[in-house]
């Protein structure tokens, strides 16, 4: 599809051959080829973040004080009391520039009922960084303050109310932002109100709190009357807070919707002058990658320009946000929303000096930083990026499982670093389905870290026409359906494309009761390590396929593309629930739907992609098996096959309407009778002839899929030489492969 999109050019190359895991690694820039000077490969530059300075606090480490904990939730080993006050890790982060920074936990446990015996405090803390000369890697404590209303400024009782000190606990506010005015005091973003709090440099309050305008509040905010409805979920207040470069205002952002918002992704950003006390008549709407996902961090970068983390709740091989966005309150989308661009995916950092190897997942050649809760970011002043965690103590375990997660500072550099490049597409199959459950936004995002050039969503309707990403419309294959009582009764069989089948449809289903749904492996028998994800992930829609591949960056710093397949769209047509239209609406809303797109739109049927040649400027694929027919030609009467589509005259016709064909990989490389692969076809040959780009489907790492001579064992689900199948297929001219493997695959075509 060369003269419609911009191919791959470059990637990071990714880890793990057939058999290691699914970690990607860096590669240094190939070595110049003997005798002519020229490289091996050609090479771009891009940004390719990487760790050059961490530093950690024990998750263990006490500061003097009272006992706390004593209602903590045992987790790990740990139960309080405590004989200290904790040190739960940091929500928020001040830099001083002198290699001190102001380090802010939240409110201690969780809640206001386990966390009244945790004092707030904001800590001066001194990372001693170790860096690829070496360090200590450790976070120095030299003193803190206590928040505290020693001035009687508060009108509702606190826990210490009748203390002198009047010190502030976790159960009084929810702290979990901080920025620092020009006369060394403090505005704290907390969530029980949610309120802004303005304490002196010494951490006394200077004024009440001030509420959300309207009257918006949490259902742990104090001044909630009896029977009124809190319209801020619990929780959910603000967790992120940015001050402007003038330090007149401050932009705090809700970190999740209002409770009567029927827009579920979206979170509000208000504006407040510290100069009037009062909150401008400015709001902003931002549009999280999936409904689930919060807000943890902001920081101004320029006028206008702001940070933002978004992350989900999931930590360790679980995770799939951990973000840094940039945004730009000056420029909203078609939909309302501020622009975000992605800075920084925490998922993918590269490590080459080994910083902190050794200390848990996501700590090697490749490191992330998959905690649960990534709530700090601060741009430091050589444009570097500091990013770390709150550790939940003692509940959180994401690098060690059973082991409370340290506090860490981790500082990525965003220098541009030269590449190798490959011509070859790497099209992730369902996302990285080999290693997650094929259709969730945790294969997508595997499939982006693992350097795959497209994600590709199987795109099916919802009874109210929403486009959802599953294999198929019958889906107890691949969601927990099948397990929930309230759904038994919509068990039904349908006639799909001339076969009966029998199951739960996603025709059958609103969007809202689809998303109560969770994602199962749909091959436990050759994939069982994924079942350990099953019950996670919810389904997801196009629109946030497509959201998560336009906010992401590929390994060589071009968009990520989008490979969508319509399935039966011939039976959705006969159901009123047509996939064209709110498809090609969906590709406009994102704003991906003209001819230079990273979109490539695919289809076994025939007369949909002509459909769809009139309607979109995007790529077209016509799917090619290697038996049956489109089911719009038996609709039809049409009696010609996919054989004959790939015939010289039949070729001519696709490319009539398509840019390239998908062609299951039997039809391009046959088989022998022994099951090993035998000449190729000339099929990719007759394609080029016409016009047409030549991406096989499918490649996969376990024996059952691969051709015999690249099989490790008579086990169907051992892992076997996919890389060196792929090579056969490259050499052939192959333009590109659908792999459940992204990593092997772009491995192999280095």
């Amino acid at each position: 599809m060369a003269h419609r999109i911009a191919r791959a050019r470059t990637r990071i190359l990714a880890l793990a051959a057939a058999a290691a895991t699914s970690a990607v690694i860096l590669i240094p820039a190939p070595a110049n080829a003997a005798g002519n000077g020229e490289p091996q490969n050609p090479t771009e530059k891009v940004v390719e973040p990487t760790l050059v300075a961490r530093a950690t606090l024990s998750a263990d480490h006490l500061e003097p004080g009272p006992a706390s904990g004593a209602l903590a939730s045992p987790a790990n080993g740990r139960t309080g009391p405590f004989a200290g006050q904790v040190v739960p890790g940091f929500s928020a982060m001040i830099d001083n520039g002198d290699g001190t920074f102001w380090a802010q936990p939240d409110n201690g446990f969780g809640s206001k009922t386990n966390s009244a015996d945790f004092l707030l405090r904001n800590y001066l803390v001194r990372p001693a960084w170790e860096t690829a000369e070496g360090g200590a890697g450790q976070i120095e404590i030299e003193r803190f303050i206590s928040y505290n209303d020693a001035n009687g400024v508060l009108d509702f009782p606190i826990v210490n109310e009748s203390t002198a000190e009047r010190l502030l606990t976790g159960a009084d506010f929810d702290v979990e932002s901080v920025v620092q005015a020009k006369d060394g005091s403090f505005w704290v973003g907390e969530e029980f109100g949610p309120f802004l709090l303005h304490f002196d440099a010494d951490g006394t309050l200077l004024e009440k709190p001030y509420s959300l305008p309207g009257g918006a509040k949490s259902p742990q905010n104090p001044y909630l009357a009896a029977g009124e409805t809190p319209r801020v979920r619990p929780s959910r207040g603000f967790e992120a807070l940015a001050g402007s470069a003038s330090g007149r205002y401050l932009y705090p952002v809700l970190e999740g919707p209002y409770a009567d918002d029927p827009d579920l992704r979206r979170r509000e950003i208000l504006e407040f002058d510290t100069k009037t006390g009062a909150y401008t008549d400015r709001t902003w709407s931002y549009q999280a990658d999936q409904d689930a996902n919060v807000v943890g961090d902001a920081f101004t970068v320029r006028s206008d320009v702001l940070l933002l983390v978004e992350r989900d709740d999931f930590e360790g091989d679980q995770s799939v946000t951990k973000r840094v966005y940039e945004i730009d309150l000056s420029r909203i989308d078609d939909e309302g929303y501020v622009e975000k661009s992605l800075v920084l995916d925490a998922l993918r950092i590269a490590n080459p000096d080994l910083i902190g190897a050794g200390d848990g997942y996501g700590t090697g050649e490749a490191f992330s930083l998959p905690v649960q809760s990534f709530e700090t970011v601060v741009r430091l002043r050589d444009g570097r990026l500091l990013i770390g965690n709150d550790n939940n103590y003692p509940g959180n375990d994401a690098r060690i499982t059973g082991t409370p997660d340290d506090t860490e500072f981790d500082v990525i550099d965003l220098e541009k670093e030269r590449v190798p490049s490959s011509d070859i597409t790497v099209v992730a199959h369902r996302g990285a389905s080999g290693y997650r459950p094929e259709h969730t936004l945790a294969a997508y995002e595997t499939a982006i870290t693992q350097c795959a050039d497209f994600i590709e969503p199987d795109v099916v309707a919802t009874k109210d026409g929403v486009l959802v990403a599953r294999h198929e419309n019958e889906i107890s294959g691949t969601t927990d359906v099948a397990s929930r009582p309230q759904f038994a009764d919509r068990m039904a069989t349908k006639t799909i494309d001339g076969v009966t089948v029998s199951g739960w449809f996603t025709e059958d289903f609103t969007l809202a009761e689809l998303k109560t749904l969770r994602a199962i492996e749909r091959l436990p028998q050759v994939r069982p390590e994924n079942t350990a994800f099953n019950g996670l992930y919810q389904v997801p829609t196009l629109d946030e396929v497509i959201d998560l591949a336009r906010h992401s960056t590929s390994c060589q710093g071009e968009p990520i593309g989008v490979y969508p397949e319509t399935k039966h769209p011939s039976y959705f047509d006969s159901i009123g629930l047509s996939l064209e239209e709110p498809l090609v609406a969906q590709l406009s809303a994102n704003g991906v739907d003209d001819a230079d797109a990273p979109v490539i739109v695919q289809s076994f049927e025939v007369a949909n992609l002509k459909e769809l040649d009139g309607m979109t400027e995007v790529a077209l694929a016509q799917l090619i098996s290697s038996s049956g027919r489109p089911y719009d030609f038996t609709v039809a009467g049409d009696a010609r096959t996919y054989a004959d589509l790939v015939t010289p005259a039949g070729l001519a016709e696709i490319a009539g309407y398509a840019d390239g064909i998908g062609v299951e990989k039997n039809v391009v490389i046959p088989r022998n009778a022994d099951g090993t692969l035998g000449a190729p076809s000339p099929v990719i040959e007759d394609a080029h002839r016409t016009g047409l780009d030549v991406h096989g489907w499918t490649f996969r790492r376990e024996n059952v899929f691969l051709p015999a001579e690249f099989r490790s064992s008579s086990d169907p689900a051992g892992i076997g030489d996919l890389a060196g199948e792929i090579r056969v297929f490259v050499e052939a001219g192959l333009d590109g492969m659908f792999s459940d493997n992204p990593d092997v695959a772009v491995a192999a075509i280095r």
